[in-house]
């Protein structure tokens, strides 16, 4: 009788030590449809709070830039639950940096974990617990190279002053000329219309639809196309689907990342976060396009993929599986969230020069459709790249 109570009692306190709450913080459909699955995934896998369940998930306003307070005020009220105990931002988007300083000053015993930040990385290391990015720098190698393993001869980067003030996207930039270089490409460096000026979205898109027929009959069909911006990669891809070219990846890799809007595809409920099927899906129309060999991807969208890996792993830790820090932890709940495709990554090495551990820059295998993967994360890439400021 003595063994049932002490094992019944081992049982409950072992559940009283995993009662906690995570915080899912994301878009909305409208402004970023990818983390907005991804947080619902974790929260179907988990449980919403309120039913039980470990997950209390929340959205910040569409025009998040003028409502920063509001955004905030949003994020920190998620320490007024005792049982909070960590923090997800599927995407840290501006104001990030400083609700996390308002969380960690009024509950310093919670988790603090952001993905895709757009605000300085030092700054968002010096906040957070642990925070993912694309490994930017190593992909100035990786994008170069693949394009040239499917063939391309010409490489063009297309952004605009706004972008290229951004570290990681001006060193990204200027590896790319140098890998092209050494790579025997010539380099096009190209200036478009930024969607935020007053053309707009539109105007923006409309000037790729215009201009991507001249530089194929400029510079051959031999040539691929690289852009900093989401609004220039669906005229883009639609483009290279038409008039030829190569397309490796968008800057913020995804199947549904410029080429249902391009390729006219539809998707219903059933595959919405099913990512085997919305590539089998989006392979399909490409090939009848033309464009197999030609047009590549990710074959998991980077921020569902990384939201529900971090979700696991935060799991993980508040479950004394690993630390937070563990970088073989973080990997392998990526691995697991997206399998068949590989992944690497490394830390981010500061403007001191000093390598920050809370801070993992990663990247995905490319994979081509009509052709599979590239095997992009198993290449070694020369030290004398990252060292390109």
């Amino acid at each position: 009788m003595k063994k049932i109570i002490v094992s019944f009692l081992v049982c409950v306190l072992s559940s009283l030590s995993f009662a906690y709450h995570i915080g899912v913080v994301s878009g909305t459909v409208s402004q970023s449809e990818d983390s907005l699955r991804g947080a619902e995934a974790i929260m179907e896998k988990y449980g919403p709070a309120d039913k039980g369940g470990k997950v209390v998930h929340i959205t910040y306003p569409d025009n998040f830039m003028q409502e920063m307070e509001t955004t905030i005020s949003q994020i920190v009220s998620l320490a007024d639950d005792p049982e909070m105990k960590a923090v997800i931002m599927t995407e840290a988007i501006p104001g990030t940096v400083e609700a996390f300083r308002r969380i960690r000053a009024k509950r310093p015993d919670i988790l603090l974990v952001a993905n895709t930040a757009h605000e300085d990385p030092d700054m968002v290391a010096d906040v957070a617990d642990l925070a993912l990015y694309p490994d930017d720098i190593i992909r100035g190698y990786t994008i170069v190279k693949a394009a040239q393993m499917m063939g391309a001869k010409k490489f063009m980067h297309i952004s605009f002053p706004r972008h290229l003030s951004y570290e990681l996207i001006s060193r990204r930039r200027n590896i790319m000329e140098a890998v092209a270089k050494d790579l025997g490409m010539e380099f096009i460096d190209t200036s478009a219309p930024d969607p935020v000026s007053d053309v707009g979205v539109a105007g923006a898109q409309q000037y790729i639809l215009e201009q991507v027929p001249n530089w194929v009959k400029k510079y051959g069909k031999d040539i691929a196309f690289f852009t900093t911006n989401d609004a220039h990669t669906e005229p883009l891809l639609k483009r290279v689907s038409e008039e030829g070219g190569y397309f490796v990846e968008a800057d913020m890799p995804s199947p549904t990342i410029g080429y249902p809007g391009a390729l006219g595809i539809k998707f219903d409920d059933s595959e919405k976060g099913n990512w085997p099927a919305i590539l089998k899906k989006v392979e399909k129309a490409v090939i009848e396009k033309g464009g197999a060999g030609r047009m590549g991807t990710w074959s998991y969208s980077y921020n569902f993929s990384t939201a529900t890996a971090l979700g696991d792993h935060v799991v993980n830790v508040l479950e004394g599986k690993c630390d937070i820090l563990d970088f073989d932890g973080v990997m392998s709940a990526l691995q697991n969230s997206t399998s068949g495709a590989g992944w690497n990554g490394n830390y981010l090495i500061d403007a001191d020069g000093v390598e920050r551990d809370n801070y993992i820059l990663i990247y995905q295998d490319t994979y081509v459709f009509g052709k599979g993967y590239l095997h992009m994360t198993d290449l070694e890439v020369p030290k004398k790249y990252l060292d390109i400021q």
